[in-house]
Order: structure tokens, then C-alpha cells, then sequence
């Protein structure tokens, strides 16, 4: 079953299955990839086109998203579901995008190097597979959402800075947890962590969601972004996470 969600991004809507939706990462990447976090993000309205890719991109809503943020880019969404490839290539078409938005089911593992996009953006599964864990054995198209079946976060890392040009940028969400694994593959890859910024899901929280920003080839140094606090403590969104909804 599938349902149709109005995203509040100038109109766009999104496809997503009955039951399940996007959320706030999705929401936080784009916002951080458009520098409204504090990030060094990407240029708005630029003369020329910017070629951005957005690996793991499930129904689109990043892709859509930092395409409005931005206003205009060239996009590319890659996708291992047939399914989650097939909501957003519908999802394109209905908000009359598919001039600069297209998407393509591939492994991670199987897109070509290039080295000619000025950005990717991705949110990668956050879990590793664990073989006994309910679900493993044959996952479904939400288990492999949220868990390295194929790629991991190397793999993720590997595929970005084979995409970027020199002095590329990749803007990453992910999990706190996982942050050792995120910088060593990152710096394996080439691509220099530059920018980090931590979120945390209400006042006093430890932090829940990470915020990367890399760029491919650059030199050490890496600056701390401030905290993004998501909810109040009633729990409602706070300010800040209402503005990069554009809700205020």
C-alpha cells in the first residue's frame, strides 16, 4: 500500500509506503547541505547547474528537498530497492522534475567512478547485518533501508569519492555510534572530514544523528558545528527544526 505525502518544500510531494515514511534525517541532511545549519554548504541559484548525487535515496524526499533548497541542481538518486526507485521516479514525474531529477537502481558497489560531481549527499543504513537477528535471512525492502546488507559505510565512502571531483563535498548523516567507522572510511577514501555537527532528540539527550560534511582531497582539520536540539522538552519541534522545515 502506498500513500501520497505533501512535504511543505514548495509543494513537493513524495510517494512512500502505507505505514512508513521519511524523517527528520532527511530533512536535516538537506538543510545541512544547503548550509542552513551552519555548514559550509552549496551555492544557491548558481549560474551553472550544480551535479549532485544522493546514494541510498530511498523515495526521493532528500533529493526533492535540497532541490528546492538550492534552487535547481542536476540530481541523480541511486537505489539497491526496484520499489523505492519506482515511488520516487513516479514521485519526479508528478512534481514535474524529471527535467533535473532522475534516479537509477543499482548497488552502491556497481556505480561507475567518474570523478565529476561537484556534491553527494547520502544517508546511508545505519545498522550493521547481524545473520541471526529476525530479518536477516531474507530482508525486506525496510530491513535493507536500515541495515548494510551490500554496502557499508566504506563501501559508501568508496562510491562517493570515486563520483566527486577534486574538491568535492560530501554531506553524510548517520549515527553517532558509528562515528569511528565514518571517519576512518571517509579518510580512506580521500575524502577529509571538514565539518561535524551533532543532533540530539530533546534538551539533555545525548546526541541521536551525526552530520558529516567531507571534502575529497582537502587538508586535516576538522571544525565542530553547533549542537541541533530536535524536539522541546513538551515535545514539540523546536525553532530551529521548524525553520529548516520552512514552517516559520
Amino acid at each position: 500500500m502506498e500513500r501520497i505525502d505533501d512535504t511543505g518544500f514548495g509543494g513537493i510531494r513524495v510517494i512512500q509506503n502505507k505505514g512508513s515514511g521519511y524523517g527528520v534525517d532527511a530533512v536535516l541532511l538537506a538543510a545541512f547541505a544547503a548550509g542552513e545549519t551552519g555548514a559550509k554548504g552549496l551555492p544557491k541559484g548558481s549560474a551553472a547547474p550544480l551535479s549532485i548525487a544522493d546514494l541510498g535515496t530511498g523515495c526521493g524526499v532528500a533529493a526533492f528537498i535540497l532541490h528546492h533548497k538550492l534552487g535547481g541542481a542536476v540530481m541523480t538518486g541511486y537505489d539497491i530497492s526496484a520499489n523505492a526507485v519506482d515511488r520516487a521516479q513516479r514521485a519526479c514525474v508528478m512534481n514535474g522534475l524529471e527535467e533535473d531529477i532522475s534516479f537509477i537502481c543499482t548497488d552502491i558497489n556497481d556505480i561507475e567512478a567518474s570523478a565529476v560531481l561537484d556534491a553527494v549527499i547520502t544517508n546511508p543504513p545505519y545498522f550493521r547485518r547481524t545473520p541471526d537477528e529476525p530479518g536477516a535471512a531474507e530482508p525486506d525492502e525496510r530491513y535493507i533501508a536500515r541495515h548494510e546488507t551490500t554496502a557499508d559505510i566504506s563501501a559508501f565512502a568508496e562510491t562517493s569519492a570515486g563520483l566527486l571531483m577534486d574538491g568535492g563535498h560530501l554531506y553524510m548523516v548517520h549515527r553517532p555510534d558509528r562515528l569511528a567507522h565514518i571517519i576512518s572510511g571517509l579518510r580512506d577514501a580521500g575524502i577529509e572530514p571538514k565539518e561535524m555537527q551533532f543532533v540530539v532528540p530533546k534538551p539533555g539527550k545525548a546526541a541521536n544523528i551525526v552530520l558529516i560534511h567531507g571534502i575529497k582531497g582537502a587538508g586535516a582539520e576538522l571544525r565542530m558545528l553547533p549542537q541541533i536540539t530536535v524536539h522541546t522538552a513538551d515535545g514539540g519541534y523546536t525553532d530551529e527544526i521548524l525553520k529548516y522545515y520552512e514552517r516559520v
